[in-house]
């Protein structure tokens, strides 16, 4: 299935020198994995009380791909120099969840007329992500497969927030966009179930 989550083996290679460099300077996994979770809170917190003021928008884009790369460094982090833990694995899946809330249901304040379309696409991110570690319950990996997983729901927003601040009609889209999004987040649990039970099958 196609998803943005396919280029990360290259994001990470990007990566790599800025790993280093943070390691050096006694950086751990999860001090960036609580640095993407309150910076998210942050940022999440300035788009709620700029909510009338669609400039505001445009720290959106910026942050979610600021937390994309350290979402990717924590976890390269981890590995490359086995700092791996139980509670940074709890951690990170509890701070995608809790980044999601916090950046995206502010969304439905800026745009009222799409809160529901703005909630139905938070649960379903919810959802991906629960399912994507569900694989853990049945002793296999953790799933990432699309159509709407965390980089793609990132790539959806930060999209939409550069096209409404370029142009304000684009609100009047919003639940429709939000909509389609929440459905296809759907799909993404289904594909992950449907992947998860095919591996568990070979084991």
């Amino acid at each position: 299935m196609i998803s943005v989550y396919n280029l990360k083996p290259k994001f990470q290679r990007l990566l790599t020198p800025l790993l280093d460099f943070l390691v050096k300077r006694g950086f751990t996994p999860n001090l960036v994995t609580l640095i993407a979770l309150f910076g998210s809170i942050a940022v999440g917190t300035v788009i709620w009380l700029t909510r009338e003021r669609t400039s505001w928008l445009l720290i959106l884009p910026v942050w979610l791909f600021v937390r994309m790369a350290l979402n990717a460094i924590d976890g390269m982090m981890a590995r490359k120099y086995n700092m791996g833990t139980a509670l940074g694995c709890i951690l990170n899946e509890l701070g995608d969840v809790l980044s999601d809330l916090a950046l995206y249901l502010p969304l439905g304040y800026m745009v009222p007329e799409s809160m529901a379309a703005v909630v139905l696409f938070v649960i379903g991110a919810i959802l991906t992500e629960f399912c994507g570690v569900m694989g853990y319950a049945l002793a296999v990996k953790r799933h990432y497969e699309g159509p709407m997983g965390k980089s793609d729901r990132a790539f959806l927003v930060g999209g939409l927030s550069i096209a409404t601040f370029l142009w304000d009609g684009v609100k009047i889209y919003w639940s429709w966009i939000l909509m389609v999004a929440a459905v296809l987040t759907v799909w993404t649990c289904f594909n992950r179930i449907k992947a998860i039970l095919n591996e568990a099958k070979e084991v």
